[in-house]
Parts: structure tokens; sequence; C-alpha cells
């Protein structure tokens, strides 16, 4: 049985799997709060952080959040 890693998405990936827009996800990459890594100018992205940060940021099924005015 072979462990190879899963190839590294880019940021359209991300953005499609989120279902965010590719800006937000250069937003937060660059802000640090979305795991990537950088090769050059090239932001790339490791899929097994991107479903950790997504399950950390979750929010629970049938919880309303209120709008402040």
């Amino acid at each position: 049985m072979s462990s190879h890693p899963e190839p590294l998405w880019r940021v359209q990936d991300v953005a499609r799997f989120l279902s965010m827009s590719t800006s937000w996800v250069y937003k937060e990459a660059e802000a640090g709060r979305l795991p990537c890594v950088r090769i050059g100018a090239a932001l790339r992205f490791r899929p097994e952080e991107i479903r950790t940060f997504l399950e950390r940021h979750r929010v629970p099924r049938g919880s309303v959040t209120l709008l402040r005015r």
C-alpha cells in the first residue's frame, strides 16, 4: 500500500472547496489565518490542513448567528 501525499492545491482549488472567492483565499492566507505553503510567489495548500481549517471554523448545524446593528 502506497502512502503518497495528496498533491498541493492551488488557490482556485481551495476557493472551490470552501465555496469562497479566490480573493478571500489570498487575503486569509496572506494574513496567516489560512494555512499555506509559499513556493516562490505562488501559494499552495496542503489538502489535509484545509480540511482541518474547515472543521475548526464550521458553524454547528442548527445554530443561529445574530447580526448586530
